[in-house]
């Protein structure tokens, strides 16, 4: 079975002038990938792994492109066009993504970026974006555990905090005090699941949770810190957070549970005027 909107993996089948049609394992279907995609070097029972997606004309067609959304998934869009139809999304291949405006939060304007939510449209057949990516998001059956690694994709910013999209599924939050490191809209990190609350909610930390985790994290951040400024760190215990923060992206607590671990271990000597490497 080919699928729209994903990878698959197809074989080289037949030549035609406009390129090669390629099939499914069982020679059911078949998709023609256009000659400005064919590698030069193919050959018949080739296997491919192309991506399949409507033309202009609403067919499906394969490229080697490499898309930045998938269906079903969430990217980080930008506005390349807008018509009376709606705005159209670069998602890195020749043809865009249109998101209707009914499916648009507030009017996407050109050449903005934007979190969007691919999906197939169920009466046009079509590949689908919605800007409404929080109603695509699964809010009952969430299969996370207590400090699960994830992959987030930074949302919206809150008075709370960050919204963050967990490996394309859950919406979690990255309270703003927990927040040590620049991150931004569209970004993708990884994080870890620290609480999830009756109601549903999921509280997403960038750290792992626990003492030795997190102190096993900063440490080897300030060991290369040391390492790379020849020995050295003009910071100790004394010095205000914002310092911290501007130099290592971590608090204060953090950098004090740290340095203490590293003192006891004799790795490092703490003076007066900062951190010396043993």
């Amino acid at each position: 079975m080919i699928r729209l909107g994903r990878y698959n993996r197809l074989t080289a089948f037949r030549e035609t002038e406009y390129g090669w049609y390629l099939t499914d394992e069982d020679q059911s279907e078949e998709v023609l990938l256009p000659n400005k995609f064919v590698p030069k070097d193919i050959e018949q029972d080739q296997e491919l792994e192309v991506f399949i997606f409507n033309d202009s004309e609403d067919r499906a067609t394969a490229t080697t492109q490499k898309p930045t959304i998938e269906l079903d998934s969430f990217g980080y869009l930008k506005v390349f066009d807008a018509s009376n139809f709606g705005a159209f999304m670069d998602m890195g291949l020749d043809r865009q993504l249109l998101v209707p405006f009914s499916e648009q939060r507030d009017r996407l304007e050109v050449g903005e970026w934007y979190i969007i939510f691919m999906y197939l449209d169920g009466e046009t057949d079509r590949l689908v974006g919605s800007n409404k990516w929080m109603n695509y998001v699964e809010v009952e059956d969430i299969d996370l555990e207590i400090n699960q690694e994830v992959d987030l994709l930074v949302a919206d910013r809150t008075d709370l905090g960050v919204n963050v999209i967990i490996d394309d599924l859950y919406m979690g939050l990255v309270f703003q005090n927990e927040i040590f490191r620049e991150i931004r809209k569209g970004d993708r990190v990884i994080g870890y699941v620290k609480n999830i609350r009756e109601d549903g909610k999921i509280d997403i930390s960038l750290q792992k949770q626990g003492y030795q985790n997190v102190v096993g994290e900063f440490s080897t951040k300030i060991l290369k810190e040391l390492r790379d400024r020849k020995g050295f760190m003009k910071l100790t215990d004394k010095s205000a957070p914002g310092e911290i923060y501007a130099q290592l992206e971590m608090s204060k607590k953090n950098f004090k549970k740290s340095i203490g671990a590293l003192y006891k271990q004799k790795i490092i000597r703490i003076e007066k005027d900062g951190i010396y490497l043993v």
